[in-house]
């Protein structure tokens, strides 16, 4: 992407993975498995929604014609906003054409206690911990809670887990539910927080992430949020997490074939209900380990995937919902650094829109804030790259560089003392000198790292403070009501 203001020339650099014959043939891939394969819809009411709009129904099969699909991707709204809660316009989010925004993932059961650096259960007050880190850090542009609360209600893990972080973070969040009750229960939660239903329409201040199931199936729950989310003109997320090998077929355009039809069962079910609302698709891409059985997160392959992926949405003119700064090693260490290094710099090349999973350890299984922290400062390092090179008259500096001449510097030149404050400064990465760096406790990065986490969870308040009380009351009410909601049908 480049803009000329001015006789200024900015380019953003991104890589290409595929050509765009191969993104047509893998679109045609999708078209033709939807028409002829079809998917599995496990709720009557979306079943008749297709069959109304020409679809063939077969059972629970649902077999869509290329004109329903292309009907439904030409409603989807090229730019959508989500707002922070409390107004503040530099945490706004732009759902845009290579507008990356980077956050935690949701679910993980375990969680790296931050004291004792030991895997636990995910608690309660994690959800808190992580929300106040993230709002502090600069790199995450939404909030997910890195783990699934473990001692409350068995049922409303979603809900408290909500609650919890819209309270101790002013930056949007990108929420999940069990079931439709817990969906509505944290849409109401959001609209206590905006102020109003109308407020909220105007200026939505979370998105709903849902998940069909791989392979080319959406369960009962997944399209019924999918429907809620889309009546209410809920932004929301629709994307599977698909396995290489496992639930998707081993090669690569196989897997992404498959992938972009089951995200599109949601997209033509969102845009029949209410054309227009907004809907991002994408999902986690990765291969299955056939020697440890684990689906791997640090893969190199995730990143190709996730590149590739981002790439044929785009073509379909959709938002990308992708993943990075994730590993398959237990604690934050070498190895984790390395496989999120990787794909940080690959979802942000790609210009993927959501970036999910910064802070997944154990191939998903444990949430480390440590491990999120430090992602932050990677992410800022991979920003540098993705706003490539200014060039006009006075970046190219020729006549400051004939007025130096050979042999002179530039130490001392006003130019230098404009432009070198530009420059990227760490908050993490050492540059200091070896006999400094002794002076200073010959800190390593993981040190550094746990001093910076454990200070933000120390110091950083968040804006608990500032929570308008009567949104907190309504919160709590409608805990109250879930708790009892759930007492009465544990399946609700």
């Amino acid at each position: 992407m480049s803009t000329r203001t001015n006789y200024s020339i900015q380019e953003t650099p991104h890589f290409q993975i595929l050509s765009e014959n191969q993104k047509e043939r893998i679109y045609n891939g999708m078209v033709r498995t939807l028409q002829y394969t079809g998917a599995n819809v496990h709720h009557e009411g979306a079943r008749e929604l297709f069959a109304k709009a020409g679809c063939k129904v077969d059972g629970i099969r649902i077999y869509f014609p290329p004109e329903v699909i292309l009907n439904a991707l030409s409603t989807v709204p090229p730019v959508t906003e989500v707002f922070p809660w409390n107004g503040d316009e530099s945490k706004k989010i732009t759902i845009e054409k290579d507008r990356s925004y980077f956050g935690p993932g949701p679910t993980p059961p375990n969680f790296i206690d931050p004291d004792t650096m030991e895997r636990r259960p995910y608690l309660r007050k994690d959800a808190s911990t992580v929300a106040r880190v993230c709002d502090a850090l600069p790199n995450m542009g939404y909030v997910q809670s890195l783990g699934s609360i473990s001692d409350v209600s068995n049922g409303l893990a979603d809900v408290y887990e909500f609650a919890d972080m819209i309270r101790n973070t002013t930056t949007p969040i990108m929420s999940w539910s069990f079931t439709r009750n817990g969906c509505r229960d944290i849409h109401r939660m959001a609209i206590a927080m905006a102020g109003g239903e109308e407020e909220f329409k105007q200026r939505p201040n979370y998105i709903f992430y849902g998940e069909p199931i791989s392979p080319l199936v959406s369960d009962f729950h997944a399209i019924d949020k999918c429907i809620y989310c889309a009546e209410n003109r809920i932004p929301q997320v629709y994307s599977p997490c698909a396995i290489g090998g496992g639930t998707v077929p081993a090669t690569h355009a196989g897997q992404l074939v498959v992938a972009l039809s089951e995200s599109m069962v949601g997209v033509i079910a969102s845009q029949l209900i209410s054309p227009g609302t907004s809907i991002i698709i994408g999902g986690v891409q990765s291969i299955l380990d056939m020697r440890h059985s684990i689906y791997s997160y640090g893969a190199p392959e995730l990143s190709l995937l996730s590149a590739a992926h981002t790439e044929v949405v785009h073509y379909c003119g959709l938002p990308m919902y992708s993943q990075s700064g994730c590993t398959d090693t237990k604690k934050m260490d070498m190895q984790s650094a390395m496989e999120a290094a990787l794909s940080i710099n690959a979802a942000m090349m790609s210009g993927a829109n959501f970036v999910h999973d910064n802070g997944y350890t154990e191939s998903g299984l444990t949430g480390d804030i440590f491990q999120t922290v430090m992602d932050d400062e990677l992410i800022a390092m991979a920003r540098v790259i993705e706003g490539g090179i200014e060039v006009n008259e006075e970046t190219l500096a020729v006549d400051v560089i004939n007025n130096v001449g050979p042999g002179g510097h530039y130490l001392y030149e006003d130019h230098t003392m404009k432009w070198f404050r530009k420059h990227w400064q760490p908050t993490l990465m050492d540059r200091n000198s070896y006999e400094s760096w002794k002076e200073n406790g010959e800190k390593t990065m993981k040190d550094r790292i746990i001093e910076k986490t454990r200070d933000l969870i120390k110091n950083y308040e968040g804006p608990k403070n500032s929570v308008p009380e009567k949104a907190s009351q309504e919160i709590e009410k409608i805990l109250k009501e879930a708790e009892e909601r759930i007492k009465k049908d544990p399946d609700s």
